[in-house]
């Protein structure tokens, strides 16, 4: 694994495509990527069907946030306007003080829509670019934007008599995907080969039980026509997940295409029509030989790991233990002690405690009084969904700290619990030690801090390997300068950060993770990462000591590798010598840059 001096936070793209992209009609072949015009650095360049598919879904799940901490809002001032005693009296006669409202995602397909920002607008037929087999979504809104499956509820997406009909041949209406959740008790799973249960007559209320018969409609009649016309299906399935705000996660699994159907008495007494599927060949073979949502079978234990050279790198310094596994060479990650708290050098004095604080008790609660709800710009940064959820990168986030009247598990300390996630270091073929999550990891949820040994800057050793040292340039990301994009938005900076602002041309401190540091010196980077960076101030405000967090930019699935950009330009490091060294990108991505540096 390498790293470099002088790493700087990348946040992700916010450009996002209206509708549309290549038709992509199976008899016509499939084209290999959606590409929109973009400017990175200079350089127009083009957008490959992945990252426009990637920044969609980030678009989705930060107005997600945003409508989940509106609601968050909305039945807290609901709660203070009702007092205790009629508040006693609506919970005695099975009432709620939360009124019914619009589900989150389904306000953010609304927004959306609204601003053509969701992908597909048009159905289409077969493969999208840029989701590939194995894909994985935290919920059918998340499927419904990027158009895998334009229905947040039916299992049967299809073009119906009225749809836009790309070919003559076509008879309408056809159906384009389906989606196995277990909704039907007759549903019958075997892999490669699906014996589906057409829609309707079921109970809504999801007991899976039919209670009418079904009929030859819709979508049933859409499958027939595919058995008929030779169309393929796109196949999603659906699995328990608790980390889910759904309570599951859906995998795309290819497609496949209908060979058979009729209709019988179902396990209910009702009649049900079912579609038999088989799964075309010459696909990516599924994860596993049974239908299981991981990319591979997740320990459930220490003890199970295959290739394990440390049961625990951290040697119990983290509440989680955090496992080294090697199954590529015999080497073993040596050479430095690992700590949980950042340390500093003997001529940094540590920045002294923030002088303000916040008057809330137990948890904050209410932004209007909170200070340090208004230091972050009139809000809080974070939302507990699952676990707490940084709602969109800032320039600068402002936590609750030592003089604060809140407690340990308030909101606005998420960035204090220390990795909330099972974390491995493991042996990568051609990176060297890398770090994945055996935990299905949220957008926008803290996977830990950067830390080492604060240093300053012109201490450091020019001809040394600083390939572990973080530049903590949060002014200079808030000025947008050399590349940066800025994120000071609304955050409102106490007067003497406005007058730091005005000394952002250096950076004095950063952080060497070389010979101290934690389970972050390994996270490798990407040219498309999905993690994100972020500066917080917690136990004090001096924005040139500010912690650094990787925060997940996307939902991030169990063992996928976890990873930042370093954001180094190209040709900006020196070698001892004086000489441009420059050092290949192996992170594999379609807009790999192919070097690091």
């Amino acid at each position: 694994m390498v790293r470099l001096l002088r790493k700087r936070k990348k946040v992700e793209s916010s450009v996002e495509l209206s509708n549309g992209g290549p038709d992509t009609s199976f008899n016509d072949g499939l084209k290999a990527e959606i590409t929109d015009a973009a400017i990175v650095g200079d350089l127009l360049v083009e957008k490959s069907a992945h990252t426009v598919v990637t920044e969609t879904l980030r678009k989705f799940n930060r107005l997600y946030l945003h409508f989940v901490q509106e609601e968050k809002k909305r039945c807290a001032e609901a709660e203070s306007k009702i007092g205790k005693k009629s508040k006693e009296n609506a919970l005695a006669t099975n009432g709620s003080v939360k009124k019914s409202s619009k589900r989150p995602d389904l306000k953010v397909i609304s927004e959306m829509k609204r601003n053509r920002t969701t992908l597909y607008s048009e159905k289409k037929i077969g493969s999208l670019p840029g989701i590939d087999v194995g894909h994985q979504f935290f919920s059918r809104a998340e499927m419904f934007v990027v158009g895998l499956h334009n229905h947040w509820l039916n299992g049967i997406d299809f073009i119906g008599q009225n749809g836009r009909n790309d070919s003559e041949t076509y008879k309408l209406p056809l159906a384009i995907s389906i989606v196995l959740s277990g909704q039907y008790e007759d549903d019958l799973d075997k892999c490669d080969e699906i014996v589906y249960t057409g829609q309707g007559g079921n109970n809504l209320l999801g007991d899976k039980r039919q209670i009418s018969d079904q009929k030859l409609l819709r979508g049933n009649l859409a499958l027939k026509n595919c058995l008929e016309q030779d169309v393929p299906v796109r196949v999603t399935r659906g699995h328990k997940c608790d980390n889910s705000y759904v309570g599951k996660v859906y995998t795309y699994d290819g497609l496949y295409k209908v060979v058979d159907y009729w209709a019988e008495t179902g396990v209910s007494g009702y009649v049900v029509y079912k579609f038999k599927l088989k799964r075309i060949e010459g696909q990516p073979t599924l994860t596993t030989k049974e239908v299981y949502f991981t990319r591979g079978r997740i320990p459930k234990s220490i003890s199970e790991i295959n290739g394990l050279v440390c049961k625990d790198i951290s040697k119990g310094v983290e509440d989680m233990p955090i496992p080294v596994t090697n199954l590529i060479d015999d080497v073993s990650p040596e050479g430095y002690a690992y700590i949980k708290h950042l340390k500093f050098s003997k001529n940094i004095p540590p920045p002294a405690v923030a002088a303000v604080g916040c008057n809330c008790k137990g948890i904050c609660n209410d932004p209007r009084t909170c200070a340090c709800a208004k230091l972050n710009g009139g809000d809080f940064p974070f939302v507990h969904h699952n676990v707490g959820r940084l709602v969109e990168p800032k320039a600068i986030v402002f936590e609750c700290g030592p003089n604060c009247g809140c407690g340990p598990k308030c909101i606005n300390r998420t960035c204090q619990s220390g990795p909330m996630f099972r974390l491995e270091v493991f042996r990568t073929a051609r990176k060297g030690w890398g770090v994945r999550s055996w935990d299905y990891i949220p957008a926008g949820a803290p996977v830990c801090e950067y830390i080492g040994v604060v240093r300053r800057t012109s201490d450091l050793n020019r001809a040394a390997d600083n390939s572990y040292v973080f530049d903590i340039d949060c002014l200079q990301t808030m000025q947008g300068l050399d590349g940066r994009e800025s994120r000071l938005r609304d955050v409102k900076l106490p007067p003497y950060l406005e007058k730091l602002k005005s000394e952002s041309d250096s950076i004095p401190f950063c952080i060497d993770g070389g010979e101290t540091g934690n389970v972050a010196r390994f996270i490798n980077h990407s040219c498309g990462p999905n993690l994100f960076v972020q500066c917080v101030l917690s136990h004090h405000h001096d924005i040139r000591l500010a912690r650094i967090m990787l925060i997940a930019a996307d939902n991030i699935p169990p063992l996928k590798e976890l990873s930042y950009d370093y954001g180094y330009e190209i040709d900006s490091v020196l070698g001892p010598d004086g000489e441009i060294t420059q050092i290949p990108c192996y992170c594999g991505v379609n807009e790999c840059r192919k070097r690091l540096y």
